[in-house]
């Protein structure tokens, strides 16, 4: 039987307690005294407590105490009637159950029984919190490598990216970097870089082109109608910006709604596309920059594509937010994998090459995904 630790003075009480369970229990007056014992017993094991009901106001003390020092402390209120008010002052407290202070052997046996059973569901969890809370860190091989490379891709790309630069700024009006707020490993929030590919009024385009988005479901775009108007955007207050588009905060809440599992978005042929724009996209010359990121160390060569902060949202269920515990990354997995018909990936099948990085990234594979990085920049799709 579980060992347990008895918190009172009723003689009576103490008497029938240690016939039942004998060498089982240890008597103490307080909750100083129990806390002598509880700091010996290890601290990743459910530990009984039977506590004797004297005044709720005293008890609410003392047991919110114990629960707020010994995390895994499962108190049992001896007492032989407790009405109403007094069990939520209790419960509040911390009390975990009450018994009858002349509860038979089987009572014991079935509180015994539940501990164990919470006991492995609680290391279950524990295992399963561990994983989701483990802190990714470049390994210093990976991290050397992302610096060399990004650095010499930076001096010797030089004076192509001061053309493309220019180029950027004869065609259009506006910044010649874009910048947006992504989720990289570890939910670490951080500024991207990316040329400027759309021209700078795309947030007022955007409603006309919403319903192009080519991962919404087949039945969504038989029956779902864009609302928003150019007014509706420019009036809101939060603009929620991505690689392909900017959306109000407003309109965005609605869509998730309507499609909480389609995270990703993009509008094959998108017509706020510049064409320098389209032109680097085709290359992938726009996620040049992003060398500057890994030279930070906000990413490295080779991860799971870091995500606008809405879209990160969308992932931080049990399901899907493994994915986070792998380096952000200039290419990945999906980037170089096969796409399925017309060029086109789902979001699902996103996510799950994601997960899959994350479990299984390596230096072999790294190597992999960058050679096969240099036979993916021409893409099928103008996206």
């Amino acid at each position: 039987m579980t060992f347990i630790i008895y918190i009172g003075s009723n003689k009576e009480y103490i008497n029938h307690f240690q016939e039942l369970l004998q060498e089982n229990i240890v008597i103490v007056k307080n909750k100083e005294e129990a806390g002598i014992i509880l700091k010996e017993l290890p601290s990743n094991k459910i530990q009984p407590l039977l506590y004797e009901k004297i005044n709720p106001d005293v008890d609410k003390v003392n047991i919110a105490y114990l629960k707020k020092k010994f995390k895994n402390l499962y108190i049992i209120l001896v007492t032989k009637k407790i009405g109403k008010e007094e069990t939520s002052i209790y419960i509040e407290a911390g009390a975990n159950n009450t018994i009858s202070p002349y509860a038979d052997s089987d009572v014991f046996k079935a509180i015994t029984n539940f501990i164990s059973k919470n006991e492995i569901l609680n290391k279950k969890e524990r295992k399963e919190k561990n994983k989701v809370d483990e802190v990714f860190t470049i390994p210093k091989g990976k991290r050397i490598f992302d610096i060399i490379i990004s650095l010499s891709a930076l001096i010797v790309l030089s004076p192509f990216l001061i053309l493309i630069m220019v180029l950027i700024k004869l065609e259009s009006r506006g910044p010649i970097l874009y910048k947006s707020k992504r989720v990289g490993s570890n939910f670490y929030i951080f500024n991207f870089l990316k040329f400027r590919s759309m021209y700078i009024d795309a947030e007022e385009r955007l409603s006309s082109y919403l319903s192009m988005n080519q991962y919404t479901k087949e039945s969504k775009e038989k029956t779902s109608e864009v609302s928003t108007t150019n007014s509706d955007i420019i009036n809101d207050d939060t603009v929620l910006v991505s690689d392909d588009y900017e959306i109000s905060e407003h309109e965005y809440l609605n869509k998730k709604k309507e499609k909480k599992d389609t995270t990703f978005f993009k509008i094959a042929h998108d017509p706020r596309v510049t064409k320098m724009g389209r032109f680097m996209r085709k290359y992938s010359i726009d996620e040049i920059p992003q060398l500057i990121n890994i030279l930070k160390g906000d990413m490295s060569i080779v991860g799971n594509r870091p995500l606008p902060l809405y879209e990160a949202e969308l992932l931080t269920g049990d399901e899907y937010i493994e994915r986070f515990i792998a380096p952000a990354g200039l290419t990945g997995l999906w980037q170089v994998e096969r796409r399925g018909g017309e060029g086109k990936m789902s979001a699902e099948e996103r996510k799950q090459l994601d997960i899959y990085y994350a479990h299984n990234y390596s230096i072999w594979l790294d190597c992999k995904i960058i050679f096969k990085t240099f036979f993916s920049f021409i893409q099928k799709e103008d996206a």
